[in-house]
This record gives structure tokens, sequence and C-alpha cells, in this order.
């Protein structure tokens, strides 16, 4: 399995994040896309089919994870 560059897995753990705050799910058309375009990515990138599953498998891959660092569960 190919693994995102630790750069790119950031970038999206973090547009993620940032539209969940905002509610894009909840948001006009354009907004929810994102959404979903950012989840499917992320899920794409870790190799799981899930977006939660894909915020803890980016937490054990990022620079500085350790391995009982679940703090992106709560996003």
């Amino acid at each position: 399995m190919l693994l995102a560059h630790p750069v790119v897995l950031e970038d999206l753990v973090e547009r993620y994040k940032a539209l969940a705050v905002l509610r894009a799910d909840q948001g006009d058309a354009a907004a929810r896309q994102e959404f979903e375009d950012v989840a499917y990515s992320l899920c794409l990138a870790t190799g799981t089919s899930d977006v939660d599953a894909a915020l803890v498998a980016a937490s054990h891959r990022l620079p500085g994870a350790r391995v009982t660092d679940d703090s992106l569960l709560s996003a």
C-alpha cells in the first residue's frame, strides 16, 4: 500500500477538522461536497474505508505521534 507523505496527511487532517468545526456537512451543496471530498481523500491516503478510522490511522503516522496517541478521536 502506498502511504501519503506526512505533510499531505497533516493537511488533510487539518482541513477535515476545520470543515467539521464549520459543520460543512450541514452547509450548502459546495460545502458538503468539499467535506465529503476531504473525508474520501483522507480515507484513501490512510488505506481505510471509514473517516474515523482514517483519523486514527493518520494520528499514528504524523510526526510526533505516539502509539497511544488518540488525540484525534474527539474530532
